[in-house]
């Protein structure tokens, strides 16, 4: 090889060593201004500060898109006031597949609906499972009160043969508060929402027996939308107002083929607040039992007559107050957890 060979070759190296030097200095000096400009932080910004916000925080549940991280404000997290929950604290981290086999069965304890959270290795929470995460604890967060009145012993029980279970496949340690205090808030929760509860109904008596896809017709022709297994009167927010069963069931679970009554039921603490809530009910009443033939009665069955409608409305708008002042909003997720 001749000296112009080697000489081009040592040029050629120093030129591509010359380029790489130069990129380098290049990205450092991009990584440089980012960070100016956006320093980074010990902490996740969605997930506050660690120092700011003393004892355990409670992770939220699956209402957003799950590749979002959940913030500490969110409004679905768990709720201390009405849901008690059992700590599991793993001793190795657990991975997804694993986690989601153990707890795919568990829903309910009893009446109450349980709801699962849990911590990822490296921090933040999760309302639901992602593929790929390992996670170092885990919740199991059950209602203390529903309208089937207070989380009892048994359904205590039930759960913590659940944590149990759960804390000894995965060699874990369970914390929970004491089985005493947790009945006495249960007993509290379901006195306030006995004295908060309320159901309005209205009855149309048909003259005779109609066909039920005739009737259906009728209650959509008026304004009725379907709304899960019901039709439903529909505020603008997306929450039923009242809902229709025939002969005493949900429009959508009638088995026979034809209706001899209607029913029109406003479940307060499950409906918007509204200061014509019974008014605006009586008044589709009354325009159905013109097409149907059929007579309008109250709870009692009395005739419903249009000079009771303000003093109705009146008093059911009291009780939204009192919803209200209790904690519970009417017609939100929160509440429909609790009048269930």
């Amino acid at each position: 090889m001749s000296d112009l060979q080697i000489g081009l070759i040592l040029l050629g190296v120093v030129l591509i060593l010359v380029v790489l030097l130069f990129n380098w200095w290049q990205d450092r000096r991009i990584r440089q201004k980012m960070q100016e400009h956006f320093p980074e932080r010990e902490h996740d910004p969605l997930m506050g500060s660690v120092s700011s916000a003393p004892g355990r925080r409670e992770p939220g549940f699956g209402l957003r898109d799950p590749v979002e991280e959940l913030a500490p404000d969110d409004p679905a997290e768990v709720d201390p006031g009405c849901e008690v929950v059992i700590d599991i604290n793993f001793a190795q981290p657990v991975s997804t597949a694993q986690l989601q086999t153990a707890v795919q069965s568990i829903h309910k304890a009893g009446n109450k609906p349980v709801r699962i959270f849990a911590e990822r290795e490296g921090g933040g929470h999760r309302a639901k499972l992602r593929p790929n995460e390992n996670y170092v604890s885990m919740q199991l967060s059950i209602l203390l009160a529903n309208r089937s009145g207070p989380l009892t012993d048994i359904e205590w029980s039930h759960l913590w043969s659940m944590a149990q279970r759960l804390a000894e496949r995965f060699d874990g340690a369970i914390e929970a508060p004491e089985q005493e205090q947790i009945m006495g808030r249960a007993a509290q929760l379901d006195e306030l929402c006995a004295r908060l509860d309320a159901q309005v109904g209205l009855a149309l008596r048909l003259s005779g027996t109609q066909p039920v896809g005739e009737v259906n017709q009728v209650l959509k022709d008026v304004g009725f939308l379907p709304y899960g297994s019901q039709l439903a009167w529909m505020a603008d927010t997306g929450v039923p107002r009242f809902t229709v069963l025939f002969d005493g069931v949900h429009a959508r679970e009638v088995q026979s083929a034809g209706v001899d009554r209607i029913d029109l039921l406003l479940d307060l603490p499950n409906s918007p607040p509204d200061e014509q809530a019974f008014s605006r009910m009586a008044s589709v009443g009354r325009d159905l039992a013109g097409r149907l033939d059929a007579v309008l009665l109250d709870d009692q069955g009395n005739p419903v007559h249009h000079d009771a409608d303000h003093a109705i409305d009146k008093q059911l708008l009291g009780l939204y107050t009192r919803l209200h002042e209790a904690g519970f909003e009417a017609g939100t997720e929160r509440t429909a957890r609790v009048f269930s």
